[in-house]
């Protein structure tokens, strides 16, 4: 897991990875190129900084104005520590704090959780924290809107951006490719992203916002990187395919695909684990 690192690892340089679309061959009666997918400015403004983690503030695609605005983080940044495996939490009160951050980087406010809606670290890495304000006041007050989740699973080579608000860092890369498992000391999780070697995130990045850069929507949340080339510890996740095969990639980095979420949230942006098509894990 992405533990912080603070004063750690500062002389990192960001490398931007993603290609640049190819474009069409010129034809014998036009040298004009197909156009390029439209790009997505993709910034900070809803990511938050935890007090050891990075989050976003996030909504559903049929979230309404007037829910209780809902917070995205990774499961093991939970300020009560890691849940063990096999653990899932819901509906447990929290008066954690977050500070919001603008398209600039720079802090505008300090939301406030209410209570931690989930979290679990069992198949998947994250935490759901319900604040005590709606989307609609943070946009009146503060101008700063919700990142909406994708409801379909991510695609290989997608061009992505991992946004830190801890480091108020942002990284850039592709999908790589998918895991069936990965496995990081007592912890297993399912179909993770791998990225491309340059999002090279460090500790404090747990949490991010993995951001489609077509669509602008969040469609992961980053939580791990192997460091040490150790295998299946701590810090040091490894991949075991359907066959059990494990294979170890040192300094590569991974995170949790959020497409899940979405059909576990009902009406209110209730976390509801019994509605049709949630197959998140339940207590």
């Amino acid at each position: 897991m992405k533990k912080p690192l603070v004063g750690a690892l500062l002389g990192l340089l960001l490398v931007g990875a993603s290609a640049a679309p190819a474009l069409a061959a010129p034809s014998a009666t036009s040298a004009k190129p197909a156009a390029k997918p439209a790009v997505k400015a993709v910034n900070f403004a809803g990511t938050v900084a935890l007090s050891n983690c990075s989050g976003s503030v996030v909504r559903m695609p049929n979230s309404q104005p007037n829910d209780p605005a809902l917070v995205l983080s990774n499961g093991h940044c939970l300020e009560t520590g890691f849940p063990a495996a096999g653990e899932v939490i819901t509906d447990q009160p929290s008066s954690r704090s977050f500070s919001l951050l603008n398209a600039a980087g720079s802090k505008v406010a300090t939301l406030r959780a209410g209570k931690v809606a989930y979290a679990t670290m069992t198949d998947t890495d994250i935490s759901i924290y319900q604040l005590t304000t709606t989307y609609a006041k943070i946009q009146s007050q503060y101008g700063i809107s919700a990142l909406t989740l994708n409801d379909a699973h991510p695609t290989q080579g997608t061009a992505i951006k991992v946004v830190s608000g801890y480091w108020k860092r942002t990284y850039s890369c592709n999908v790589d490719g998918f895991v069936y498992r990965l496995k990081e000391g007592d912890w297993t999780w399912k179909d993770s992203v791998r990225y491309t070697s340059s999002c090279n995130t460090i500790g404090g990045t747990s949490g991010s916002p993995v951001i489609d850069t077509t669509t602008g929507k969040v469609v992961a949340v980053n939580n791990t990187g192997n460091e040490d080339g150790e295998r299946c510890t701590e810090n040091n996740p490894c991949e075991v395919d359907q066959n059990g095969n494990v294979t170890v990639r040192q300094g590569i980095n991974y995170a949790e695909e959020t497409y899940l979420i979405v059909p576990c949230v009902g009406a209110g942006n209730k976390i509801d684990l019994n509605r049709a098509g949630c197959t998140l894990p339940k207590p």
